[in-house]
């Protein structure tokens, strides 16, 4: 890289990647998992469901924040000489790496409705809200702070924005790459 910069991509971006797969596979396994009659019935697995729900969106959304606050608060300006990822490019990056995750998790909650039917859809869902209102979260803060968030991406790996390897955060204007503040597409 010239001058000394570096490649940085949208921490908003990378928490929302995992958002849509994980939703929409959490849709289809409980829409597979209703299909099954299950040890319990349909009615108790959906309950469940419902409370593993909200129980995984809240955990996903919540943890962590410090840390992202943290980060944010001691944010130094980019440099002249820094690329900016684009979204898809970042989007991409975390499905490929994390295809087999979501294979895996797909597979257990299609495989928890042989016990509870329609139970572990849900809760893959959960975690694919959560990502979505943890995302929203740090949109709100960008727009608060007029300065969109942006990390190393050797520092995030293969999407931990907010993991061991991260040394700190990079601020540029909110007018700055091809992502609106939390990660959205920008509209044109």
């Amino acid at each position: 890289m010239g001058r000394g910069g570096q490649s940085l991509a949208r921490v908003a971006v990378i928490v929302r990647a995992g958002a849509v797969p994980l939703w929409w596979l959490g849709v289809l396994a409980t829409g597979i998992g209703l299909l099954l009659p299950g040890l319990t019935g349909r009615r108790t697995g959906l309950y469940a469901g419902a409370a593993l729900f909200v129980v995984v969106a809240a955990v996903v959304a919540l943890v962590r924040r410090g840390r992202y606050r943290a980060w944010a608060d001691r944010a130094s300006r980019a440099a002249k000489y820094d690329y900016l990822q684009d979204r898809a490019v970042t989007l991409r990056n975390w499905r490929r790496a994390h295809r087999w995750w979501l294979l895996a998790g797909f597979l257990v909650a299609v495989g928890s409705s042989f016990a509870l039917p329609g139970a572990g859809g849900p809760a893959l869902a959960g975690a694919g809200a959560g990502l979505w209102l943890k995302a929203a979260w740090l949109g709100r803060r960008e727009q608060r702070d007029e300065a969109l968030l942006w990390v190393r991406t050797d520092w995030a790996g293969t999407g931990r924005p907010a993991g061991k390897l991260v040394k700190g955060y990079r601020t540029t204007g909110l007018a700055a790459g091809d992502a609106a503040p939390g990660g959205a597409r920008r509209r044109r």
